[in-house]
């Protein structure tokens, strides 16, 4: 039922456009497609441990920030609410969805980053890593790209020109949350169990600046805040 199956479009209608979006029900694919075109976060700390990341066998001597020479399909298995998901190989994505979509997903996440990221760069915005996710239309079999897509939530956006091999490069996402909240000032431990504390406005405030940067260097125009 795959084979051949296109996405298909729906236009939002005009007495609502600009305030709302169309939605439908989906067969969700229980895989987090992250794509990464440079080594860095979980990533860089797998490779530290064993060369490979989702057992895909990396080059030797790689380092923070590094750029790879393709962008390597690293999936992650959908966790239940609450907690962490789970860094898998391609090999486990097999088993769990079949070699059919496991296949389909991989070379359309790859191919959805290689444009967003060449679109990007003619920006000055290097996206070092993204996540797609993926459902199926249940009556026409189709592969449906579902949930949001390269946004600060769910892609690192660096600017190019502060870009350096082995070094941290500033990102326009929410690093700079997770910086906080594991940072002496905020007093949280993640392995507490307890929810992590109320951001600080001036957090909130420098996050969101972050945001509206990315999207400017993106679109070349003011979001409507």
């Amino acid at each position: 039922a795959l084979e051949g199956a296109q996405p298909t479009r729906f236009e939002v209608p005009a007495e609502v456009d600009g305030r709302a979006v169309v939605c439908r029900s989906l067969l969700m694919i229980p895989i987090e497609c992250v794509v990464r075109g440079y080594l860095t976060g979980s990533g860089l700390a797998e490779y530290r441990e064993s060369g490979t990341v989702c057992g895909i066998k990396l080059p030797e001597g790689l380092t923070e920030a590094s750029r790879l020479e393709e962008p390597i399909f690293t999936p992650a298995a959908k966790a239940e609410l609450g907690e962490h998901d789970e860094n898998i190989t391609f090999e486990q994505t097999v088993e769990r969805i079949g070699e059919e979509l496991a296949t389909a997903i991989r070379d359309l996440s790859i191919a959805l980053y290689r444009q967003a990221r060449d679109i990007a760069a003619e920006r000055g915005i290097i996206i070092a890593d993204t996540k797609f996710e993926f459902g199926i239309d249940v009556a026409t079999g189709a592969i449906v790209l579902a949930d949001e897509i390269l946004t600060p939530d769910s892609s690192r956006f660096w600017p190019a020109d502060q870009w350096v091999e082995g070094q941290v490069t500033p990102s326009f996402d929410k690093q700079y949350v997770r910086d906080w909240l594991t940072s002496e000032e905020s007093g949280w431990d993640r392995a507490s169990g307890e929810n992590p504390p109320a951001l600080p406005e001036a957090v909130a405030a420098v996050t969101a600046a972050r945001y509206v940067e990315a999207y400017r260097r993106l679109t070349g125009s003011d979001p409507i805040l």
